[in-house]
């Protein structure tokens, strides 16, 4: 019988015999996996893959809700337009300010809530649970509840400072105090998921060094500056870009609760975006706004990974 070699010196695998059926069962299950992934490759492409491809070809086109002839290709006019929009810029504003005056207080409120708690407060599961409850509820329940208190004449706000002689301003109706209403609604409504992961990242701070600190005299406001915020400094910074990116999507509250007045002054970007697209039917255009927007986020989350980076390498 003739035997077959490899140029290695090995026997080669021979059909039939030991050796090429284990190969073939290797091969099996190698590529029995494959299997498992196909039902996330399909999702994958259908409703994240395709809709970015139609939706950039959409920007370029004079797409209409309302047009029955197929859309015209226009090339990049939309984004010049939308570049020379001077509303699309007031919109931008309004969600750049949003995401600047929300994300402060949902930060540090979050970890003096979760210091608070960790260091011994009283009935830590009610601040727990206190704290943490808002974040449960879905934000058609939250915009109803803050439209109730803030309303103009029967509003608990509003019935609170008549009783102490202030007349109170129109929360939602009024230009200056309408972005403020939104902003202490969204941070009731989400300060709980920070503080939960503050208070996750304090638990797993290592004992010995408290017990350091206690041996060499340190108090609690020692042991806060000294151990607790430096140990907290990855956390900050996941904290930090998690909020930024959630702040600058906003939409949902806004629309539920000023619907973007009075006279726009809430409008954030995303809702101009919804308003251009099914209220003024110019699909490519409103595409090509939210494809201008994408690009700003993607700036923003780089050069944020880059300085935490910087910071990481430097401690």
């Amino acid at each position: 019988m003739t035997r077959l070699e490899s140029t290695t010196g090995a026997p080669a695998a021979t059909p039939g015999t030991a050796t090429g059926r284990s190969g073939r069962a290797r091969d099996r299950r190698a590529w029995s996996g494959a299997w498992f992934v196909v039902p996330f490759g399909i999702f994958f492409v259908l409703f994240l893959v395709w809709p970015i491809v139609y939706g950039f070809w959409l920007s370029l086109t004079d797409a209409s809700l309302v047009a029955s002839e197929a859309p015209g290709f226009v090339g990049f006019s939309n984004y010049a337009n939308a570049l020379s929009d001077a509303e699309m810029w007031r919109s931008l504003w309004h969600t750049i300010a949003f995401t600047a005056i929300s994300t402060v207080p949902l930060v540090l409120l979050a970890l003096v809530m979760a210091i608070a708690v960790y260091t011994g407060i009283r009935g830590q599961w009610l601040w727990r649970f206190a704290f943490f409850a808002p974040y449960l509820l879905p934000v058609a329940t939250v915009a109803m509840v803050w439209t109730w208190l803030l309303e103009e004449n029967l509003g608990l706000v509003n019935q609170t400072l008549a009783s102490l002689g202030i007349a109170g301003p129109g929360w939602l109706s009024e230009e200056t105090p309408a972005m403020a209403s939104v902003v202490i609604a969204t941070v009731w409504w989400t300060v709980g998921f920070n503080f939960l992961l503050y208070l996750s990242s304090l638990q797993s701070i290592p004992t010995h060094l408290y017990e350091a600190a206690a041996i060499d005299g340190a108090g609690p406001m020692r042991r806060i500056w000294s151990i607790m915020i430096p140990q907290l400094r990855g956390i900050t910074s996941v904290v930090l870009v998690l909020q930024l990116l959630s702040s600058l999507k906003v939409f949902d509250q806004i629309y539920l609760m000023t619907k973007g007045g009075p006279d726009g002054a809430t409008r954030s970007l995303l809702l101009y975006v919804y308003d251009t697209g099914f209220t003024g039917y110019r699909l490519g255009y409103s595409a090509a706004i939210s494809y201008i927007f994408l690009a700003m986020i993607v700036i923003v989350s780089i050069a944020q990974a880059r300085i935490a980076s910087r910071k990481g390498q430097q401690s």
